[in-house]
Order: C-alpha cells, then sequence, then structure tokens
C-alpha cells in the first residue's frame, strides 16, 4: 500500500501477494530476480544498528490490508532466518491515524506483548471492523489478552514511546519508504510483495511467497558482498 492510497482505503487488491521458489520467478539469464523489477538497491546503504548480523526489516501497518494477508508468510520466514539475520519489525507513520497504531506497537512492544496480541489486532481491524484508534479503547480491547490496562495507558503517554516512535519514523524516512509492506535487507536492498510480483497476476498470499524468495536472494547477495 502506497502512501497515496491510505486516504481511500478499500477492500484487499485482487492483484495479489505471494512467494514461490526463485525458479519461478522472472529471471535474468543466469538466473535470479531483477534490479529494478523484483527488488530496488539502495544508493545510499542505511547504517545497521547490530554489528556482525545482516538486520531485515519489515515496515508495516496495523490497518493495512496488505500487511495482513503477508502476516503469516512474513512470520513463518522470520522464525527460520538463520544465525547470522536479525528481524525486526517497524511500524510507519504515514498520516495521524497511522501514528496512532504505531504508538499502539511501541506501547506493546515495550511491555513485552506486541508478538502476542499482534494476530487479535490484525483480525480486529480487518475481520472485526475495529478502528483501535483511541487509547482507552486500545486498553479495553487488551485487557482481556492479559494486557494491564493502567501499564498499557502509562506507557502509551511515556517519554520512551514517544522516542521510540521518532525513531521509528527516521528510519522510514532513511529507507525512503513509500508503501508497505516492504522488507529491508541488510541496509542495501528493498522488495515488497507488489514488487516481487513484477509482471505477473496471482494471488496475494502468492505475492508474499514471492517476496520471501526474493528476501532470501538478497540476504545472499549481502554474504557475498561481506565475505
Amino acid at each position: 500500500m502506497k502512501r497515496r492510497e491510505f486516504t481511500a482505503l478499500t477492500a484487499l487488491s485482487t492483484a495479489g501477494a505471494g512467494t514461490l521458489s526463485l525458479a519461478s520467478l522472472p529471471a535474468q539469464a543466469q538466473g535470479g530476480p531483477i534490479e529494478g523489477r523484483q527488488y530496488v538497491k539502495l544508493a545510499t546503504p542505511v547504517p545497521q544498528s547490530t554489528p556482525g548480523k545482516i538486520e531485515v526489516i519489515e515496515f508495516f501497518w496495523y490497518g493495512c490490508p496488505h500487511c495482513y494477508v503477508f502476516e503469516p508468510s512474513i512470520e513463518a520466514w522470520a522464525k527460520q532466518l538463520p544465525a547470522d539475520v536479525v528481524f525486526r519489525k517497524v511500524h510507519v507513520a504515514f498520516r495521524e491515524n497511522v501514528k496512532i497504531h504505531q504508538r499502539l506497537f511501541f506501547t506493546l512492544e515495550a511491555m513485552g506483548k506486541e508478538a502476542q496480541v499482534r494476530p487479535a489486532i490484525f483480525n480486529a481491524i480487518h475481520r472485526g471492523g475495529q478502528s483501535l484508534t483511541d487509547p482507552k479503547a486500545m486498553a479495553d480491547f487488551l485487557a482481556p489478552l492479559g494486557v494491564d490496562k493502567a501499564k498499557f495507558l502509562e506507557n502509551y503517554n511515556s517519554f520512551t514511546v514517544q522516542t521510540k516512535c521518532q525513531q521509528a519514523t527516521k528510519l522510514q524516512d532513511q529507507y525512503n519508504i513509500d508503501g508497505v509492506p516492504t522488507v529491508a535487507i541488510g541496509g542495501r536492498f528493498m522488495t515488497s510483495p507488489a514488487q516481487a510480483g513484477f509482471g505477473v497476476r496471482v494471488s496475494e498470499e502468492e505475492l508474499g511467497q514471492r517476496c520471501i524468495a526474493v528476501s532470501n536472494f538478497l540476504l545472499d547477495q549481502v554474504r557475498k558482498k561481506k565475505a
């Protein structure tokens, strides 16, 4: 989802998103994804925050329908990444209601609850029709899921969470993120389900799988540069 689309949310696109093996992707003569089509190379690499590791970042938004569809694929992949890779999610802040969800994300992360309740948040927004844009409504929704209401509101308004949001927005700008979900690899490359499916018409789920395949390819490119 591009920034300009955030003002006109509709149902999930039928264009789709997914990930297959590299053999199924459009390829150069030597095989593999093509720069400028299935991925982009950053003109200026972004410094990594974990020395000795390849950093993978998924930029996303709770309210993005494409992020919702991509979630099972990216989470399954993240759990299987090798020891030389560190994965994290960064919630974007394209406009005011998205900034509220960003604060929700970092509040829950600060409490060690984000991964636990993320599926319920996605389902509430995309299947339950809840906006979750009011802190008290958030606290009421999260309480049955094991999130203490008072501690949630305390963290939500904390300087620590405010700082985390500012840092995330700065990182979003460093990568020049203009749509989500986007996967950044090693501070050097970026891809997405939509981009990984360049030139094909497949389901959203399949585009997500294509994005995973391209991401694996890009991890190998980063490793070669480090060797």
